[in-house]
């Protein structure tokens, strides 16, 4: 009897014979106690009564697959006489129950690094039906498109691997919604929750935002040469970073409230006759381990002003005159230098 059939179904069970007649010929039947039969007595038009089963409650193959009971036909004569019957019914399956997942919650984490093909974990469902409804196969329900680029399911095992890499920079989870069908067509669902972890895959990177050069030599301390953005996609510590100036530019890294903007100012005063210009390294490093550096480079050339007097070659000259040189002839020539260049060093006597 299929565990579908609907309560006040009956069953013929057929005639038990009693060779007597009258009051001591077969009178009725009686069942066993049980929580789904009982049985009814019907008479034929010649007069032998028959049983019939008559379902009373809906079967359940799952709790119980099949039932033993004992049939007794009983006759009316002093004292009465019995015969029985073994009744064996078996409860065939319905699709009457869906595949039920173990969790209704995956969770997963996966390093951004993790190369295609890896396993990202098994989901598992089961079916209390038999034969082809309990037969499970696992798919991706209403998922994303760029989702299902990502990643498989195996329709047998419940298996998800990798397909395509991962970036936390541009992703940092996911949401899968898994589907079981049975071999009878119910349908259930699990959520996969994928987490991505960040890896130091990203150098530092420095932008130029602005660059004041060249730099006057007058320009006062604290003046700003630089304002530069510093940024690390990664995140936690590989992401921090920190920064430091190599050469001898006489320039310091001042840092913004954010941290994300350096300003480079002068922390001491230029010469340009010392240094017509000033070569420097940038330097950024995250936390990262281990750490990852990004490096920029910049040219400061020095303006030149005008803080330097002529200087003569000579303090004092001595010149030894005749008196009787002639008006116009060359007594000495004297010689000055300017350290500063273009106007500024071009000297003048008088």
């Amino acid at each position: 009897i299929n565990e579908f059939t609907s309560p006040g179904a009956r069953f013929a069970v057929g005639v038990a014979e009693d060779a007597d007649v009258g009051s001591n010929s077969l009178q009725g039947y009686e069942l066993e106690t049980n929580g789904y039969f009982a049985v009814e007595v019907k008479e034929t038009q010649d007069g032998s009564k028959f049983a019939e089963l008559v379902l009373r409650r809906t079967l359940d193959r799952e709790r119980e697959q099949s039932l033993h009971l004992l049939l007794t036909a009983l006759d009316g004569g002093d004292p009465p006489r019995s015969g029985t019957a073994q009744l064996w019914i078996n409860v065939t399956d319905a699709n009457d129950n869906p595949p039920v997942f173990a969790q209704d919650r995956y969770r997963a984490s996966l390093r951004e690094d993790t190369p295609p093909g890896s396993t990202v974990l098994n989901v598992s469902a089961s079916d209390a039906d038999a034969g082809t409804n309990a037969r499970i196969t696992y798919g991706f329900g209403e998922t994303p498109a760029e989702v299902l680029q990502k990643f498989a399911v195996e329709t047998q095992t419940g298996t998800i691997t990798l397909k395509e890499p991962l970036d936390f920079e541009d992703t940092q989870s996911y949401t899968l919604l898994v589907e079981a069908k049975d071999g009878g067509g119910l349908v259930s669902h699990c959520k996969v929750e994928v987490e991505v972890l960040d890896v130091n895959d990203n150098l530092p990177e420095i932008t130029i935002l602005s660059l004041s050069s060249p730099v006057p030599e007058d320009a006062p301390v604290g003046t700003v040469v630089a304002v530069l953005n510093v940024d690390d996609p990664d995140s936690g510590e590989n992401g921090q970073v920190s920064c430091e100036l190599s050469g001898e530019a006489p320039l310091s890294i001042v840092a913004s409230s954010g941290g994300s903007y350096k300003v480079l100012v002068l922390a001491k005063a230029l010469d340009r006759e010392e240094a017509a210009f000033h070569e420097l390294v940038l330097r950024a490093s995250d936390g990262g381990d281990p750490a990852r550096t990004g490096t920029a480079r910049i040219r400061v050339t020095v303006l030149d002003a005008n803080d330097n007097a002529p200087v003569f070659s000579q303090a004092e000259y001595t010149v030894r005159v005749p008196e009787d040189v002639p008006v116009g002839s060359v007594l000495v020539t004297v010689t000055a230098m300017d350290a500063d260049e273009g106007l500024y060093g071009q000297v003048k006597y008088s």
